[in-house]
């Protein structure tokens, strides 16, 4: 009787949270007409409204396949960062050849150095990757090398080539480096190690993943994120942009709220322990670096309320952040009889074992609701940005086509949120527009979109004819 009323507590809290976050059509249509509302209103406001800054790129040169010549990238946004290399050799998308590196940054350089020893270290590693430089690659005599820039930090941008750091996120802390503008400070550490090299263009991840995914097809019209954290981007048309013309927009979109979304008592405390407390709420739904978390707080109130593992709950169920998105997925995804997965991840990350298939059962059914949530809301952001786009109707006799590239390790490794946020977003568009709509994984696309928009932004417009006979 006793292990009936358990069961039954335990049953109460999981369907309890189930409707709770539930994401009825309804409901999702109320989502992304909030998202097109105040995607209107950051435009239409100085500096952006409250949730969106909508943030003007400087990128209104987007690739068209046409680029020729070597260009490189740098992509710092961790812990680690990546400079690549790229040949391009025109004609729609020819890439000839490309190489990189991987590098990780020291973590005293990340926050006790001063802004000249960060730099100076990655000039450092930027000029041993250029003398590897060798057969395939040319840069036409007399010209000077020229660089993306992928710094996915708050920046203000001031042109395509300048930008002045807001703050620190992600584990890194130098003082000295913010408010300055961080290709000033990356081209006099290039200077020190006596490399002749131009900052051409300075993104995002985002805009570079969009960048990227234009280069490979034209139809490419936005691109989000979806990994640790989220973001979205678009090209906005010239007359929504007040004194500008057609522009690539970076939304922050992992900012937006509204009294639509589908928030439990889990979420908010999630919030409230957050660095970020009334912050990037829409991130803290569907973003990776959350949604296991979420996962194990409901599974916390089970332990403590409905004596779920036991008499005792497992200590390690009660730190944040011990359950990883990526072990979430690999729960998820057990397809195995007896969800003998289900049974390691317990071991192995909570110390939980001896647990009933019907209790692994339940963890799987907490795990799908909490992707689902996460899948159809990020669906649902989609369509607001079609339809600020006015992509979200078909004309007829249009023969429009729109590509949504999308970026990630959430969207690229987890194959259940993957899948239902493409069925979501053909269920909301109807079949008529779906068939127009397209979601198009966009391989890292953020470094390579850094090198073409240095391509787009270059000092060197037109670049040898003979380079096109690469290809």
């Amino acid at each position: 009787m006793k292990s009936s009323g358990r069961r039954n507590t335990a049953m109460s809290i999981l369907k309890e949270f189930e409707e709770k976050c539930a994401t009825p059509i309804g409901k999702l249509r109320q989502v992304a007409d909030a998202m097109t509302a105040e995607m209107h209103a950051g435009l239409a406001s100085e500096g952006g409204s409250s949730m969106f800054k909508m943030l003007n790129s400087h990128v209104d040169n987007l690739p068209s396949g046409d680029e020729n010549g070597l260009f490189y990238a740098l992509d710092l946004g961790g812990t680690n960062f990546r400079v690549l290399r790229v040949q391009l050799g025109g004609r729609d998308g020819c890439v000839v050849k490309q190489e990189f590196t991987e590098v990780s940054v020291p973590h005293e350089l990340m926050t006790s150095a001063t802004s000249s020893e960060l730099f100076d270290f990655i000039a450092k590693e930027l000029a041993r990757f250029i003398d590897t430089e060798g057969e395939g690659f040319i840069l036409p005599p007399g010209s000077q090398r020229e660089l993306g820039f992928t710094f996915s930090f708050p920046v203000k941008q001031l042109s395509i080539a300048s930008g002045n750091l807001i703050k620190w996120t992600k584990g890194f802390s130098i003082d000295d480096a913010v408010g300055k503008d961080v290709v000033v400070e990356l081209t006099k550490a290039l200077d020190r190690q006596g490399i002749d090299m131009r900052v051409a263009a300075l993104v995002n991840d985002t805009i570079g993943t969009l960048a990227g995914g234009k280069y490979l097809n034209n139809d490419v019209a936005a691109a989000v994120i979806l990994g640790t954290g989220t973001n979205a981007a678009y090209v906005e048309r010239a007359h929504a942009i007040p004194k500008s013309g057609e522009m690539v927009i970076n939304m922050e979109w992992g900012n937006f709220w509204s009294s639509h979304l589908p928030v439990t008592e889990y979420d908010q405390a999630l919030d409230q322990d957050s660095l970020s407390v009334g912050e990037q709420i829409f991130e803290k739904i569907i973003s990776g670096m959350y949604l296991g978390d979420i996962v194990r707080r409901v599974l916390c109130k089970m332990a403590e309320e409905a004596v779920f593992f036991g008499d005792i709950v497992p200590p390690k169920l009660k730190t944040p952040f011990t359950l990883r998105t990526p072990e979430m997925s690999a729960i998820h995804h057990d397809t195995s009889a007896n969800l003998r997965v289900v049974e390691r991840k317990l071991k192995d990350i909570f110390g939980i074992t001896g647990t009933s298939l019907e209790t692994r059962r339940v963890i799987v059914d907490v795990c799908n609701i909490v992707a689902t949530r996460g899948a159809r809301l990020s669906a649902a952001g989609i369509l607001g940005i079609l339809k600020k786009m006015g992509k979200d109707t078909v004309k007829e006799g249009d023969k429009q086509r729109t590509v949504i590239a999308v970026d990630g390790g959430l969207f690229e490794h987890y194959t259940e949120f993957r899948s239902c946020l493409e069925s979501t977003l053909s269920e909301l568009l109807g079949d008529e527009v779906a068939r127009t709509v397209v979601i198009e994984h966009a391989n890292d696309g953020s470094g390579t979109g850094a090198a073409l928009l240095a391509a787009c932004h270059s000092q060197y417009p037109k670049v040898e004819e003979s380079l096109q006979e690469l290809c």
